[in-house]
C-alpha cells in the first residue's frame, strides 16, 4: 500500500474565550488587523479570559492508516476534528490535507430536517462532489447500510439519534473517501451497527483511506486504531503503542482522582487498592478457548476492612458485556487484613470466544463501592486449531479463593 501522506498537522494550535463579550470584541480587532494587512502577535499569546483548546499538536497520517483520538470532555478532540474539516481556522500551525474528506463531527450535522432521508442522500452527497448519476448509482447501497429502508421518505426530524448516525455514517463512507472523521458518531448506534461499521472502517483502511476517530470506547479504538494521540487540557502525545496510550490515560484520570459512572458502577479508590493483576493458563502459556485459568489478584488495605461482594465483569471488543463473575458472601463478609491480600479466581474450560477482552471489577460492602476499576487487565484468547469462532452470552463457573494474607514479597 502506498505510504502517501493525507494528514499533515505542523504546530496546530486554537484559543477560544470564555466571555461572549471579550469573545466578540477579540474577533472584531482580529478582522480589522487581518483586513489592514496588519500582524497581530496576540495570535500567539492569551488575552483575558482565554484558554488554549488545542496547542501545539503536531502528527501525520498515511494511506491505511487509523488514529485513535482519546481524552476526557473538554480536552480538545473535537475542536481539533472541527479544524482538520476545515470549519473553523487554527490560530497557529499548518494542516495540510490531501484527497477527499468525509466527516461526521456532529450528530445530524448537514441534515435539513425538514427534508426526507431521501432528499438528504443527495444533498450531502452533492455536497461532497457527487453529481446527480452517481448518487442514484450509490442510493440502494446507502440506503441498504443504514437499514432505513422504510424510513427513507420520511423526515429527518422523526429519525432517532441511532437514525441519524447511520445515515451519516452511511452517506459518509459510501462516497469513495479518502480522509475520514468520525466524532463519537458510533456511540449512538446499537452493538449490530457498531460492529457492521467497524468492518467498513476496516475495509475503506484497505482500500487506501486515512481514519481519523475519537471515540471513549476504548474496546473500539483498539480494535480499529494503530496508533493514539492523547489529548489533555488541549495539548497532546502520540502513541504507536495502544496500551501506553491507555496506560498514561488513566494514570491521569487517577492522579486526577476522577470519579464518573462507567458502566453502571464507578471508578475511584476506597479502602482497598488494586496492585496487580496476572491471568494465568494452567496448561500453556497462551490462553484458549477451552483452558483453564486463574485470575490472580493482589489488593492493599491500610488498615484493613470488610467486604461483602467482589466482582470479576468480562466485556469483549464491542463493548458488550459477555459474563460476570460475583462472589457475594453477604452477611459474613471477607476479611481483608491490613497489608496485601491475594485472591485466586479459577476458572475451568473458559467459554470465551477466541479475541479481545477486557477485565472490570472490584469490590463491594452494602452496595457501596470500596474499589472499582473499569480495566483491571486485557485479556487476549487464541484461538485453538478447531474453535476460531465463537459468540454468546456466557455463564462462567469460578472457584473465587481468598482473601488470602500475602507476606512479604511472596505475591
Amino acid at each position: 500500500m502506498s505510504t502517501e501522506t493525507l494528514i499533515k498537522v505542523e504546530g496546530v494550535s486554537k484559543k477560544f474565550c470564555r466571555d461572549l463579550k471579550k469573545s466578540l470584541w477579540y474577533g472584531m480587532k482580529d478582522l480589522g488587523s487581518e483586513i489592514l494587512g496588519h500582524r497581530h502577535e496576540e495570535k500567539s499569546k492569551l488575552r483575558a479570559e482565554e484558554f488554549w483548546a488545542v496547542k501545539d499538536v503536531s502528527f501525520q497520517l498515511n494511506r491505511g492508516e487509523c488514529l485513535g483520538l482519546i481524552g476526557r470532555n473538554g480536552a480538545g478532540k473535537t475542536t481539533l476534528l472541527r479544524m482538520l474539516n476545515g470549519l473553523i481556522r487554527p490560530d497557529s500551525g499548518q494542516i495540510k490535507m490531501h484527497g477527499r474528506v468525509s466527516a461526521l463531527i456532529a450528530l445530524g450535522a448537514g441534515f435539513h430536517p425538514l427534508l426526507t432521508g431521501r432528499e438528504n442522500i443527495f444533498v450531502n452527497a452533492s455536497i461532497l462532489g457527487f453529481n446527480h448519476r452517481e448518487v442514484i448509482k450509490r442510493f440502494d447501497e446507502i440506503v441498504t447500510f443504514a437499514g432505513l429502508e422504510d424510513f427513507i421518505d420520511s423526515p429527518v426530524q422523526n429519525y432517532s439519534s441511532g437514525m441519524h448516525a447511520r445515515l451519516g455514517f452511511s452517506i459518509a463512507v459510501h462516497c469513495d473517501p479518502d480522509i475520514i472523521l468520525i466524532d463519537e458518531a458510533l456511540a449512538v448506534g446499537d452493538m449490530e451497527f457498531v460492529i457492521k461499521c467497524i468492518n467498513c472502517v476496516g475495509q475503506l483502511r484497505q482500500q487506501g483511506a486515512a481514519v481519523v476517530l475519537v471515540s471513549h470506547n476504548e474496546l473500539l479504538v483498539r480494535d480499529v486504531a494503530q496508533r493514539c494521540l492523547l489529548m489533555q487540557h488541549g495539548e497532546s502525545i502520540l502513541f504507536s503503542s495502544l496500551d501506553d496510550a491507555f496506560l498514561t490515560y488513566r494514570t491521569h484520570l487517577t492522579v486526577e482522582n476522577v470519579v464518573r459512572r462507567v458502566e453502571n458502577g464507578l471508578v475511584r479508590n476506597g479502602p482497598i487498592r488494586v496492585t496487580s493483576v496476572d491471568v494465568e493458563s494452567t496448561d500453556s502459556e497462551t490462553i484458549h478457548h477451552g483452558s483453564d485459568i486463574t485470575v490472580k489478584i493482589i489488593c492493599t488495605s491500610d488498615a484493613g476492612c470488610k467486604t461483602d461482594e467482589f466482582e470479576l465483569r468480562f466485556w469483549n471488543s464491542s463493548g458488550q458485556l459477555i459474563s460476570t463473575i460475583c462472589a457475594n458472601n453477604s452477611g459474613y463478609g471477607f476479611d481483608i487484613q491490613a497489608g496485601a491480600s491475594r485472591f485466586m479466581i479459577k476458572i475451568s474450560a473458559l467459554a470465551l470466544a477466541p479475541g479481545r477482552y477486557r477485565l472490570a471489577g472490584g469490590f463491594k460492602r452494602q452496595g457501596q463501592f470500596q474499589f472499582w476499576s473499569t480495566e483491571l487487565k486485557q485479556l487476549e484468547v487464541a484461538p485453538t486449531p478447531w474453535h476460531n469462532s465463537g459468540s454468546g452470552i456466557l455463564i462462567l463457573e469460578a472457584i473465587v479463593e481468598g482473601p488470602i494474607p500475602v507476606e512479604g514479597k511472596n505475591v
